[in-house]
């Protein structure tokens, strides 16, 4: 199955988490932070959303910072990936 975005959203896949410390203590998956950087896999077309002219900056590939707690989880094919608006967005990892 394929996910195509609309308007504004973008479809991301969370980048796992570090397993160890920089000390090189190994985490266990209860103490591992969730994830906020994210890969972009999808971007919709923009255009009028709410009233507003939306221009998406986000581009396929792009390594993104998102609110721990944003966006809408799916399960597709047995990954799982984050859809979100692109105001969602904090930050492109450079």
């Amino acid at each position: 199955m394929k996910l195509k975005p609309l308007a504004d959203r973008v479809i991301l896949r969370m980048i796992e988490a570090e397993e160890t410390t920089k000390g090189g203590i190994i985490l266990t998956s209860a103490a591992q932070e969730k994830p906020e950087i994210a890969e972009v896999l999808a971007v919709g077309p923009g255009g009028m959303v709410d009233g507003k002219e939306v221009v998406m900056t986000i581009k396929v590939g792009d390594r993104v910072v998102t609110g721990k707690y944003s966006g809408t989880q799916v399960k597709v094919d047995g990954e799982e990936l984050t859809i979100v608006r692109q105001s969602d967005i904090l930050a492109i990892v450079e």
